[in-house]
């Protein structure tokens, strides 16, 4: 994996992971995260706007723009249900982890994208790792209690999963056919468009929601669309597949986050399980 594009991704877990946190930490989570993705369309249109009139939006990347706007909608309002209902430490780590498992052979399927041994060896122990952190200070009793365990904001994690594998496929080819700044202010104005109707169905949790947490809602915004951005140009230098699991590094801070600020457990066997993460995403930044 290209330094640049390491680089990259590292810098976007840390934004990702601390935006998560504060729409965890947040009253109504889908209107928080309706509120910092309209407020990212509305702070960052001076840079994307021009872009965007500039470039324009060729026929190629329509169907990329309208497919990426649609999921991104299911991805947010998935993570809204999901931290509203479970832990951070829990959630966080399932909803990303998912990706990974799926992303390497989607990409396979749509890309032809083949990791090399060590790449390969990389994706599977993050995603040990990531199993390892769902099952910190949990009983090791068989599949069929994990699975009667698992609880609604479990089960909306897998769902955010999904959806994170499915986008990151589709920006992939995406940013091929158009620039990632266009692309993103696409995006971000379409996924608030289509998230409004739902929001809009609790207009005074939508209100309490700016009135009490506008400061968190602003630096949420800045670090979504930055952190999204980074991703986007880290696809034009790396694999699919390795950009997404070293974007995964995020899942160590959210152990940490979920440990120490969200009092949701022992921290020992969550960075047990992080140190695994780490050795895998040493993997795929030495892959080629």
């Amino acid at each position: 994996m290209p330094a640049a594009a390491l680089a990259l991704v590292l810098a976007a877990a840390v934004l990702h992971s601390t935006w998560n946190a504060l729409a965890k930490r947040s009253r109504h989570q889908l209107c928080f995260l309706w509120w910092s993705t309209t407020a990212a369309t509305v702070l960052f249109a001076p840079l994307t706007v021009p872009m965007a009139v500039a470039t324009g939006l060729p026929r190629a990347a329509w169907p990329y723009v309208a497919a990426t706007i649609v999921i991104h909608g299911m991805y947010f309002y998935a993570l809204g249900r999901a931290y509203r209902s479970g832990d951070f430490s829990v959630v966080y780590p399932v909803a990303r982890g998912l990706g990974v498992a799926l992303v390497p052979m989607l990409a396979l399927a749509f890309f032809d994208e083949r990791p090399s041994p060590l790449g390969a060896i990389g994706i599977a122990l993050i995603v040990v790792g990531i199993v390892g952190l769902h099952l910190a200070g949990r009983a090791w009793a068989g599949a069929a209690a994990a699975l009667r365990q698992l609880g609604p904001g479990t089960w909306w994690a897998m769902a955010t999963g999904l959806a994170t594998a499915a986008y990151s496929l589709v920006d992939k080819a995406g940013v091929a056919r158009l620039h990632p700044v266009p692309y993103i202010a696409f995006m971000f104005l379409g996924m608030s468009l289509v998230l409004l109707p739902v929001v809009l169905t609790d207009t005074s949790a939508l209100r309490r929601e700016w009135t009490s947490n506008w400061r968190a809602i602003l630096v949420a915004a800045v670090m979504t669309l930055s952190a999204y951005l980074l991703v986007l140009f880290a696809f034009q230098l790396s694999k699919a597949a390795y950009v997404v699991a070293t974007r995964e590094v995020s899942i160590v801070l959210s152990a940490v986050i979920g440990s120490l600020w969200f009092k949701e457990g022992a921290l020992p066997p969550r960075l047990a399980g992080a140190a695994v993460v780490l050795a895998g995403v040493a993997c795929v930044a030495l892959a080629r």
